[in-house]
């Protein structure tokens, strides 16, 4: 009996260290283990923060780009603003800039030559339209050498604008003589200014 109980004992002292060992890396797993998972609150706290700096970042693309549009828009209608007021301004110069004549001349002075290039290229940059040529005298000398003068100041602008390559078929030329003055005063500055080949469109 006394034997049977050593042998037991013998035994437990054998297995303890065993099972101690065991348990022990089981711990030890356990621990390793739950060090690795991460901790589902702060899983979903991060889940949460990037969601959140996605939208932000999908928020500031999107931003960005309606800026951009808008500053496009607006480059683009100042520049159309731009365009327009040259257009404008062209067309403002060429209604009512005339080149004028010496008296009882109708050749082309230098200045009118200018006038005359000015119209010429807006009439290369406006192909449809087409023009009047109106030849105009000052109130001295007869009714009828007025009107004379006046046609051959025309057909002399006439001819110029067609020598820079505009179509004769774009130009009409029409005489008024001393008719239409655009100053109504008796005197020198008055009768230079009347004296002019004055352009008008006709269609466009």
């Amino acid at each position: 009996m006394k034997r049977h109980g050593l042998i037991l004992f013998l035994v437990a002292l054998l297995v303890l260290p065993i099972v101690t060992i065991a348990f022990t890396s089981c711990a030890q797993k356990e621990k390793v283990a739950a060090a690795a998972a991460p901790a589902p609150k702060a899983d979903e706290a991060e889940k949460a923060f990037l969601a959140s700096l996605k939208k932000k970042q999908a928020e500031a693309a999107v931003e960005k780009k309606a800026n951009l549009a808008a500053w496009l828009k607006e480059m683009e209608e100042k520049k159309l603003a731009s365009a327009s007021k040259a257009a404008l301004a062209s067309r403002s110069a060429f209604l009512n800039e005339h080149a004028r004549f010496d008296f009882d001349k109708y050749f082309i002075r230098v200045d009118a030559a200018k006038i005359l290039r000015a119209k010429a290229e807006y009439l290369k940059a406006s192909a449809k339209v087409t023009v009047e040529i109106q030849g105009h005298a000052d109130e001295r000398g007869t009714v009828d050498y007025n009107l004379a003068l006046g046609d051959r100041r025309a057909h002399a602008a006439a001819s110029f604008l067609i020598s820079l390559g505009i179509s004769a078929d774009r130009i009409e030329t029409v005489t008024y003589g001393e008719e239409k003055p655009i100053d109504p005063g008796h005197n020198q500055a008055a009768w230079a200014r009347n004296r002019r080949a004055q352009i008008v469109i006709i269609s466009e």
